[in-house]
């Protein structure tokens, strides 16, 4: 079944109720694409309506904790291109503001993210009400209020036409599909992002999901209560997981899609749609997005999935969609083809 969602990121499940029809998937991969923001008056509407004010209402109260880091959780700090190529990702979803995160990718055009099905496309909390968020933003290399390469808006966005039929009871299917890719408009400079920042990700298909993963978000907040409130869970600065990846079938009461992966992380909403990396070099920060933060999901010391996160020897890990040439390549092309 979908989990709900919570402030930018997927968790928890709700069961499947007796005798509910059994939800199937589409045939083959289509993709669905969402003019956002395509005329000049459009473009500065959007970005005259994150003022300041908007985008501070998104950040959490810190707090006086003292700094605390581990591999499920910490704030980046390294200069390289990494904190360039990732971003907040600002948007209105059925009439509430929200943030994710968001990568920028190789591609043609110079001007394509990849991120979060549900922060491109969501449906209300009964998975009814199906609507493409509004007033895409995209601020990469975001730290502190600071907006060191311009602001661009979302102009096309792109999902697997089977995310539409999302009914937040299904996980076991549409969770495979909750990825997306966006076009960009150029920031105010007339620079396309590519261009302005300087670098872009590798962006993989269908590659394994074990093996050490590095995931990245703009969580506003965490999981652990000693790290709540800190800079980097409050949705001020870039945080970071690394560690062994585990793939998350759910339990058998709400089962999840196959292909979940990601390393243990403390990190919460707000880090939808964060990468998840499989090579990474610490010295350039760049490396291959193999995947997107979605959702949470819980381990025993035995490896077994956890009925509920909230268990203290339950160990929660941040997963998602691993990219396939089924689902992602498809997005990724449409979105380079776009421009």
């Amino acid at each position: 079944m979908m989990s709900t969602k919570l402030k930018g990121l997927v968790v928890g499940c709700t069961a499947l109720a007796a005798g509910s029809l059994t939800a199937t998937p589409a045939a083959a991969a289509s993709v669905a694409e969402h003019p956002m923001a395509t005329s000049a008056a459009e473009q500065q509407a959007v970005r005259d309506y994150w003022t300041p004010e908007r985008i501070a209402a998104l950040t959490e109260p810190s707090s006086d904790n003292p700094p605390k880091a581990g591999p499920d959780g910490a704030p980046w700090t390294i200069r390289n291109a990494l904190p360039t190529t990732v971003g907040r990702l600002f948007f209105t979803d059925h009439g509430t503001d929200a943030s994710c995160t968001a990568t920028v990718v190789e591609a043609g055009n110079r001007s394509t993210i990849v991120t979060a099905g549900h922060c491109v496309n969501a449906t209300d909390l009964l998975g009814e009400d199906n609507q493409w968020t509004r007033n895409v933003l995209f601020i990469p290399g975001y730290h502190d209020g600071q907006e060191p390469y311009g602001r661009f808006t979302g102009r096309i966005g792109f999902v697997d036409e089977t995310w539409l039929d999302n009914d937040q009871q299904h996980g076991e299917i549409y969770g495979a599909y909750d990825q997306a890719t966006v076009v960009l408009n150029p920031n105010e400079r007339g620079q396309r992002a590519q261009d302005a920042i300087g670098a872009a990700q590798r962006i993989g298909f269908d590659e394994p999901g074990e093996g050490t993963a590095t995931s990245f978000g703009y969580p506003r907040a965490s999981s652990d209560p000693a790290r709540d409130g800190l800079p980097e869970y409050i949705g001020e600065r870039l945080a970071y997981c690394q560690g062994p990846a585990k793939e998350y079938l759910g339990t058998p009461e709400n089962p999840a899609a196959p292909g979940q992966w990601g390393p243990s992380c403390v990190m919460g909403g707000g880090s939808s749609g964060g990468p998840r990396f499989s090579e990474l070099s610490a010295e350039t920060g760049i490396g291959t997005v193999v995947g997107a933060n979605t959702q949470s999901g819980s381990f025993d010391s035995a490896g077994n999935p956890c009925p509920s996160g909230e268990q203290e020897e339950c160990t929660r890990h941040l997963v998602g969609p691993q990219f396939t040439t089924e689902i992602t390549e498809p997005l990724h092309q449409s979105a380079e083809k776009a421009w």
